[in-house]
């Protein structure tokens, strides 16, 4: 297959300068190793896993009150690897080593600048909340969650948090009761850190009715801490047990941190899954492998360095805020935003990373290809000079949205799509700031990460699509699902299809030269006649065409009275104002039809005024697909928009 366009490569100047270049000298000249690619010491780096996180371990100065002699215990069981089983760390003291007074936490929202603190300020009010969660009678192995938008106290709060060896978990505050009690009444947690509200598309949306509701449903609850965001002053009095977080630390004053020294695989958060089908399932991640997991990152593969300023568009529910965090490891400037990404006519984010000096701007492939299709163009509008790599993730970044970023974001850019998420605090396809870019394509795969692609019958390809899939544990997969105290579904979610392999889900293909294209999720591929189609392969056509906004397809089964087969079922959403009619379904089967295999043509196009989104952005396939073959939904709380999924109920153009 012919290379695709290369877009950007890295001068030898920045190669040489490189932090995953030094480390992999380093590692050359402590093993005495022959490697001269990434390529090779990608390969080394799987084959000796052990040597590999140890000296990532080393080499990133992890803070530990002992590491110990051994590095991995059953390495080849999956599950059932035990990495450093003797050491004993803490992840917020990880975070917390700069101490000077360099910004670690910069705060903007829809209005624009709103506070900045320092390393010093950061570890004085850890150690406050810390000690009034001690008076709380905090202690290693509690809950503690957070209802919260993405704000500074959310970092101090976590970290005071985790310093005591408590669990954390949290999830934006556009949520509805429902869907936090789905997730937060699994875990039982003992304190609830919650915002009185927060801003939106210019519009303050009130927390604390929602906060009551959720307090007098969550018995295991000690305390709620009320930070005030909308109002300095806001009174807490209708919620149970609650306090203002200024009362709440008042008798605090700043200290050393005691911080609680624990083993390796000690539970450090609880994600959740989308709960579009089901219940969230309850991820459970450790503290050591999130933190090996977050300096390798960090450090090698974004080249992140102490000073630098770290940018991640995300709320508190996703997993990218999780990853955004642990920019603290790094000795980064983390910089946050809580609000609209459209506001001021979609400039906002770019206004934000010329006045703060961005060094890595991180966003969703919806967000890159929403501002294409506005005719934003920053970079005639700003300067963007300090920006070295732009990350994305949430769904595929589809090759028009590369040259979109080239052309009118920035031209000397790396622009990294990554792949890994809530499942593994990770990349499976990795940024790389010392290897091309090339048009519609995923760097590289993760160091440490044994990454393949595998086909129906489990055999590793290469130029082919096929399921993405893990062949050797690493540390940052989970601990396992809470209240699964067997591992049932933990094995049954990653490890069933293939035996002793990680198989994550992804509709994927490696190419031979290393990048990865991912076609879209697994159980979301369409089968029309029994050749596997990924969605994704649709929406870089279809959304290529400028009346369309944004699509959705599924397979649906057919004929419905005695399914044979399943047909593909293309739903558009168009730019206001305009109708699906003849010439378009005409245009768009003929884009699908010339760039793809006639295959993918959809039997049905259909016009819906909207599109159902988890809080996150991601289309939800499999709920689509549900309400057209009439099944239910039980769990809406977790969309955007759940209102959405009754345009697809009963249609009539469904029928024929």
């Amino acid at each position: 297959m012919t290379a695709p366009a290369l877009l950007w490569q890295p001068s030898e100047q920045a190669i040489e300068a490189a932090q995953i270049t030094q480390f992999a000298q380093w590692v050359v000249r402590r093993f005495r190793l022959d490697l001269n690619s990434y390529s090779e010491f990608y390969r080394w780096t799987v084959e000796n896993p052990e040597q590999f996180w140890e000296s990532v371990w080393e080499w990133c100065r992890v803070s530990a009150a002992k590491k110990g002699a051994r590095v991995l215990l059953d390495g080849d069981k999956m599950p059932g690897a035990k990495w450093f089983p003797e050491a004993r760390l803490n992840f917020a003291e990880n975070l917390m080593r700069r101490g000077d007074r360099g910004d670690a936490l910069v705060f903007w929202d829809e209005t624009g600048f709103r506070r900045r603190l320092s390393y010093a300020e950061l570890y004085s009010e850890v150690s406050r909340a810390g000690q009034a969660l001690a008076a709380l009678g905090i202690r290693p192995g509690d809950r503690v969650a957070a209802f919260i938008p993405n704000m500074p106290e959310t970092m101090v709060l976590a970290l005071a948090a985790i310093s005591l060896g408590a669990v954390w978990s949290s999830c934006s505050p556009d949520f509805g009761s429902d869907g936090v009690l789905d997730r937060f009444g699994q875990i039982g947690p003992k304190v609830l850190f919650c915002a009185d509200g927060y801003l939106y598309n210019g519009r303050e949306h009130d927390s604390l009715e929602r906060v009551a509701s959720i307090a007098e449903q969550l018995p295991s609850l000690k305390k709620v801490v009320v930070v005030p965001h909308l109002d300095p002053k806001v009174d807490v009095a209708e919620v149970p047990n609650a306090v203002r977080l200024d009362e709440w630390l008042a008798r605090y004053t700043p200290g050393d941190i005691q911080f609680v020294q624990l083993p390796f695989d000690h539970p450090l958060y609880i994600l959740f899954t989308s709960g579009t089908t089901g219940k969230p399932k309850c991820i459970v991640h450790g503290a050591g492998g999130a933190l090996l997991a977050g300096l390798k990152m960090y450090k090698l593969q974004m080249d992140v360095r102490p000073g630098d300023r770290f940018f991640y568009y995300t709320t508190c529910n996703w997993v990218m805020w999780n990853l955004l965090f642990a920019g603290l490891c790094a000795e980064a400037s983390v910089m946050l935003y809580d609000g609209s990404p459209f506001a001021r006519d979609g400039r906002i984010l770019f206004d934000y990373a010329d006045a703060e000096r961005f060094t890595h701007f991180g966003t969703s492939a919806k967000f890159i290809d929403a501002i294409a299709k506005r005719g934003l163009e920053p970079r005639a509008t700003h300067k963007l000079e300090d920006v070295r790599m732009i990350v994305s993730t949430g769904s595929p970044l589809v090759p028009e949205s590369y040259d979109y970023v080239y052309r009118d974001v920035k031209a000397d850019v790396c622009l990294s799509s990554i792949s890994g998420g809530t499942d593994i605090l990770a990349a499976f396809a990795d940024a790389n700031p010392v290897l091309p870019v090339y048009r519609g394509e995923l760097q590289c795969r993760s160091l440490g990460l044994a990454v393949e692609v595998f086909d129906e019958q489990g055999k590793s390809v290469i130029g082919q699509k096929g399921e993405l899939v893990c062949t050797k544990p690493f540390p940052s997969m989970p601990l396992g699902f809470w209240n699964d105290r067997h591992g049932e579904k933990y094995h049954a979610a990653y490890f069933a299809r293939y035996p002793n392999v990680w198989c994550h889900g992804d509709w994927c293909e490696l190419t031979e030269r290393g990048t990865m294209i991912v076609y879209g999720r697994s159980d979301a591929t369409l089968n029309p006649g029994g050749v596997r189609i990924g969605t994704a392969e649709l929406y870089r056509q279809v959304e290529r065409i400028d009346a369309v906004e944004e699509s959705v397809a599924i397979g649906q089964l057919w004929p419905p009275e005695q399914p044979a087969d399943t047909r593909v079922v293309l739903f558009v959403k168009l730019r206001e104002g305009l109708v699906l009619d003849d010439a378009l379904a005409d245009k768009i089967r003929g884009q699908i039809r010339e760039h793809t295999t006639p295959r993918h043509v959809p039997a049905r196009i259909i016009q819906v005024p909207d599109i159902p989104r988890t809080k996150n952005g991601k289309v939800v396939e499999l709920a689509v697909k549900a309400v057209v073959h009439g099944m239910p939904v039980a769990h809406t709380d977790a969309l955007a928009n759940p209102e959405a999924l009754e345009y697809f109920r009963d249609l009539p153009e469904l029928t024929t």
